[in-house]
């Protein structure tokens, strides 16, 4: 099966009782019982609910993966992989990447005695000068938030297994239309489904996809344990969202060429960060790695100048100034004040984020309009 088919059946079945082509929406907390412990594989939601084990299964599906879990939030997936460890590991991280999982990795998890390294991943060496008996897990951005750094999967896959290390990589940016990092050598699969699986703004919802039966079982007892679940009716909104994955995908990448080209044409416009340009850095691994170059963009204006940025992105009527990214809707951001808050300046902007970086999540409406809307901002 093709991933356009998989991503409207993929681990899909007919409601048995009606033939409903859509999972209905188990709206219910538990199950009733013949007997103590005769069930029908259900009895309480925070373990399983089957609205979700559906989302769970096309999780899987659509990445080429064995086992899905989905949890209530990005952030909640990532805590889920990050209590696999115990005080005295170490993890290598990219060193540009979410704010979010910077906050939880430093502030949560680095208190309790796990050591965090954060190197640029786009150099293997790098990589490997951090590995040392202590190291457990390699955590992977690509296409990198915001810089939009490509990482060579296959590469960081050989050096995780010559090592005995998991490599865990959060494919939020690319989704797995694009890439899929299970193929590539990876063993977990994380993705924040509020962005593009999900696709329309209206859910906050995290997965992980896995290979390897006994690290899903080890998983699926942190979800249920730590209880970090999504509900019934977000499950059935990100099963939703997916059925159109492929074709919002396609209009996302097109746009996000077309503003990409716009904006490295601008004489206000300092760099464009875009995989698909041809003097992106990685160009030739993003080519090779994924199917196109995602909807995605990151740029800083001529002058490094914070006070202009902050204009340009109050100016914008179509691109709504927001946090989040990956729905129909164009979204800008400015990543030092919103999403990268709370990475310290210094460690912001040895990985490129500067206070004058805009970053867009390009959406899929009329290209023109968007064109437009940036010209006037800019100016």
């Amino acid at each position: 099966m093709k991933f356009n088919t998989k991503a409207i059946h993929g681990g899909q079945h007919h409601e048995p009782a009606y033939g409903a082509v859509m999972p209905p929406i188990y709206q219910t907390s538990t199950y009733a019982q013949t007997t103590p412990g005769g069930h029908k594989g259900y009895e309480y939601s925070r373990t399983h609910n089957p609205t979700r084990k559906a989302l769970e299964d096309c999780f899987a599906s659509i990445e080429s993966g064995k086992f899905g879990l989905a949890f209530g939030s990005g952030l909640a997936a990532i805590d889920a992989v990050l209590k696999l460890l115990k005080p005295g590991d170490e993890v290598v991280s990219t060193n540009d990447l979410y704010g979010g999982t910077y906050r939880l990795f430093k502030r949560i998890f680095e208190p309790f005695g796990i050591q965090f390294h954060f190197v640029g991943m786009q150099n293997i060496d790098a990589i490997e000068a951090q590995i040392n008996k202590n190291t457990k897990l390699i955590w992977v951005e690509t296409p990198t938030n915001p810089m939009l750094n490509i990482i060579d999967l296959k590469a960081v896959s050989k050096l995780a297994k010559a090592n005995g290390l998991l490599l865990a990589v959060d494919n939020t940016f690319a989704t797995p239309y694009l890439q899929r990092p299970l193929e590539l050598g990876a063993d977990i699969v994380m993705h924040s489904a509020t962005k593009y699986l999900g696709g329309h703004s209206d859910v906050v919802m995290g997965a992980l996809i896995v290979n390897d039966e006994k690290l899903a079982e080890k998983l699926y007892f942190i979800q249920n344990a730590s209880g970090a679940i999504c509900g019934p009716m977000d499950s059935f909104l990100v099963l939703r969202g997916i059925k159109t994955l492929h074709i919002r995908m396609q209009r996302h990448c097109e746009n996000a060429a077309a503003v990409a080209k716009f904006l490295s044409a601008h004489p206000k416009i300092q760099k464009v960060y875009w995989p698909g340009l041809e003097n992106h850095p990685n160009h030739d691994i993003a080519k090779v790695q994924m199917k196109d170059f995602g909807g995605m963009l990151s740029f800083v204006t001529k002058g490094n100048n914070y006070a202009e940025a902050i204009k340009i992105v109050e100016r914008l009527k179509i691109f709504t100034l927001a946090e989040s990214l990956g729905g129909v809707e164009s979204l800008a951001g400015h990543p030092a004040s919103m999403t990268h808050a709370s990475i310290p300046k210094e460690e912001r902007e040895k990985s490129g984020v500067v206070d004058s970086l805009i970053r867009l999540s390009v959406g899929i409406e009329d290209i023109d309009d968007l064109l437009a809307d940036l010209k006037q901002a800019i100016g």
